[in-house]
């Protein structure tokens, strides 16, 4: 699949999609994707930069959901053309998808709407790539009919994407054979590491985070094969409005890419053994 003008796929090396949750500003926005960017081309890593102007599915109404549309458009945009990368965003059902889609490369769709047919298919609609997010109460399988929805709305640049599953209260898993289970979509699949160690509503009024097992299921996916790797991240984690308890720390992501470059490239080496039963 061609992908901001690159070709993407489970015999490529993996792309990353990585910023910090929510837009909090111009200067934090430049700064990270500056960064980001540094690293990639230093590690020859294909980067999309991802932030949110709108976080609609925060714990709480008191908590920060973002600039809104208008200001998170303007900031993307100065993000593309002064840094040079591609951006993603969310969307959600009561988004101006075409007004998104007039700035941002590629569209990302919440887990909790991957099942809404009608917002699959609208926001397929818009020709731009699309990462569709895995519910956290899908099985990996299920995302084959989530994939038909937005192929039938005309757009074969769909990606699937793991976050992990609910596992009783306030806990997700990961589990690594549903990788190469959605492979069985025809989709790039990516891995959201980041998301993957949240902690739903784990803090009461706002969600936790392990972050300290980003780099475990990061390297574990990377192992099993993933055509990308999503990850959030933030100059100072603590500080973030918005899933900081799961973001990584943007000074230690350089030292984690290229231990997940080298792992890529090792599973990369060789056809991949369950390909022999139909999963490759």
């Amino acid at each position: 699949m061609q992908l901001c003008g690159i070709e993407v796929g489970l015999d490529r090396p993996f792309f990353l999609i990585a910023g910090p949750c929510v837009i909090e500003s111009e200067a934090m926005a430049l700064e990270t994707a500056g960064a980001l960017k540094t690293m990639a081309d230093d590690l020859g890593i294909p980067l999309i930069y991802k932030s949110s102007f709108d976080k609609a599915n925060r714990s709480s109404t008191r908590s920060f959901r973002g600039l809104g549309m208008a200001e998170g458009l303007r900031i993307l945009e100065k993000v593309k053309s002064e840094i040079g990368v591609p951006v993603l965003t969310d969307v959600h059902e009561d988004t101006a998808l075409d007004e998104v889609a007039s700035v941002v490369d590629v569209l990302q769709t919440p887990a909790f709407l991957c099942r809404q047919t009608n917002f699959i298919q609208n926001v397929a609609r818009q020709g731009r790539p699309v990462n569709i997010k895995k519910g956290q109460f899908l099985a990996p399988w299920d995302m084959g009919n989530v994939v038909d929805k937005a192929r039938e709305a005309g757009n074969d640049q769909i990606m699937v994407c793991e976050r992990g599953v609910s596992f009783g209260y306030n806990t997700l898993i990961s589990d690594m054979r549903g990788l190469a289970q959605m492979r069985q979509t025809g989709c790039p699949v990516v891995f959201d590491a980041t998301h993957s160690v949240q902690q739903p509503g784990g803090q009461g009024a706002c969600s936790g985070g392990q972050r300290e097992f980003v780099p475990v299921l990061a390297r574990s996916a990377v192992a099993a094969g993933v055509s990308g790797l999503f990850m959030e991240t933030h100059p100072d984690p603590e500080k973030a409005l918005s899933d900081g308890p799961n973001a990584w720390p943007l000074p230690k992501m350089a030292e984690l890419l290229k231990t997940l470059k080298a792992l890529d490239a090792a599973t990369k080496a060789q056809p991949f053994a369950e390909a022999e039963y139909g999963l490759g």
